[in-house]
Order: C-alpha cells, then sequence, then structure tokens
C-alpha cells in the first residue's frame, strides 16, 4: 500500500517550534507552529515549514525558468515565463555582441521561441528582467513543453538530480525542467517522459514515488524503444 505523508490545511497546527527557525508556508504564535497553506509539513533539528500543493510561480533573482518569447520590440523580447508577471529580456543581457537599433531583433528570437534563461532582476512591483548571460541559458530547438506545478520543481529533479537524471537516461531524451514549472522534452519518448512528470506531479506527496517511476520507465520505455525499432 501506499503510504501517505501527513497534508495540513491553513491555521492547522504543525509542531512545537522550540528553538527551530520558521520557514516558507508557515508562521508561528508563542511556541506553536501552523500552516499558511495546504501543504506538506518539513520538520527537522533546525527549521520546521509548509511546502504547497500547489501555487503560482513568483519570480526570484536567479530562478533558472523556461519561457517563451511573446513579443519582439526594439530593445528588447517579453518573455512569458507561466506567471502572473512577464519578462523583459533587454538586447543587453541577450547578445554577446553590440546589435544596432535598426537590426531586426527577430533574427535573434522570434515570436514562440523557447529559451532557457536566468531571472537577473525583480523589483518590489515584480517587474522582472530575464538574462541569456548564464550557464546553459540557449535557445531549445524543437521538442515539447508541458507545464506542471512550480512547487514540484524539486521533486521532479530529485536530491543532486537523481530523479531527473535517471528519467534521461532511462527514455534517451533531453530534458530542461525551469523552476517556473515548464518543462522541455525533445527525443522519441517524449510521451513516456510526460507520463511520468504528471505521475510525479499527483503523487509527489505519497512515499515509494521513486520505485513507482521506475516501473513506469521500465514498462513504457521498453514498448516505446521497440515499437521505434519495428519502423
Amino acid at each position: 500500500m501506499t503510504e501517505i505523508r501527513k497534508i495540513v490545511l491553513p491555521g492547522e497546527l504543525v509542531e512545537e517550534k522550540k528553538g527551530r527557525r520558521v520557514g516558507n508556508g508557515a508562521f508561528y504564535e508563542e511556541d506553536k507552529v501552523f500552516s499558511k497553506v495546504i501543504g506538506i509539513p518539513y520538520i527537522t533539528e533546525y527549521e520546521i515549514k509548509v511546502i504547497p500543493l500547489s501555487n503560482v510561480y513568483i519570480p526570484e533573482v536567479g530562478d533558472k525558468v523556461v519561457g517563451v518569447i511573446t513579443q519582439v520590440e526594439t530593445s528588447g523580447w517579453l518573455v512569458d515565463i507561466n506567471s502572473p508577471y512577464v519578462a523583459f529580456l533587454p538586447v543587453s543581457e541577450a547578445l554577446s555582441r553590440f546589435a544596432d537599433s535598426k537590426v531586426d531583433l527577430s533574427r535573434y528570437f522570434d515570436v514562440n521561441d523557447i529559451i532557457l534563461c536566468k531571472i537577473s532582476r525583480v523589483t518590489k512591483n515584480k517587474t522582472t528582467q530575464a538574462s541569456m548571460k548564464s550557464v546553459g541559458a540557449r535557445k531549445l530547438y524543437g521538442g515539447i513543453t508541458i507545464e506542471i506545478n512550480p512547487s514540484k520543481i524539486p521533486r521532479v529533479i530529485g536530491k543532486a538530480g537523481s530523479m531527473i537524471n535517471m528519467i534521461k537516461e532511462r527514455t534517451g531524451c533531453e530534458i530542461v525542467a525551469g523552476q517556473n514549472g515548464v518543462v522541455w522534452i525533445r527525443g522519441e519518448n517524449k510521451s513516456v517522459v510526460v507520463e511520468t512528470f504528471l505521475t510525479i506531479e499527483k503523487e509527489s506527496h505519497t512515499l515509494g514515488l521513486t520505485e513507482r517511476v521506475e516501473k513506469i520507465l521500465g514498462e513504457r520505455s521498453g514498448k516505446e524503444v521497440r515499437k521505434n525499432d519495428s519502423k
């Protein structure tokens, strides 16, 4: 049987504080810690927090995100980052050399292009700037994108990249998971990857998830590979 980790509701008692730091998703009154959200308690010797079961992506400086170019302007590009806030990618943060204002910027990035970029600036009113001047930042060619809950991205990646690396190795697909919940996938076994990620999103609060993911990859990827070999 699948063991379900405890889920708490807003205002529900999580644990006694006992000198520990209270992190995201929680608050304390006197020496008792309560949940701010519907989520899973994360309790250690030093910290108490609640990981939300669902949330909206709010950009933070340093986040690596998968975005889609929505508009080409004279000084840069508008980027959909799966957030209530649109990011602006200025020319100075995208190109390695100077581009004259008369140059058609769609030569570099055009509407509907998919990019991996980094959030480089967020103001108090959430005006957001993106940058391509980061390790790994690039245009992503071909493939598909899916959206999962941003709060589930750490589970998709796994400890030290263990989960996403296992999925890449078993399926042979290229995968880029943005902290904004957008995942880019390219390869013949895309359908296996999509099924796997949707399973992780749905069952991330349960124990034994890694074993179930391994089972899906073993059953489905084998069938897909045999199907492709028979063509």
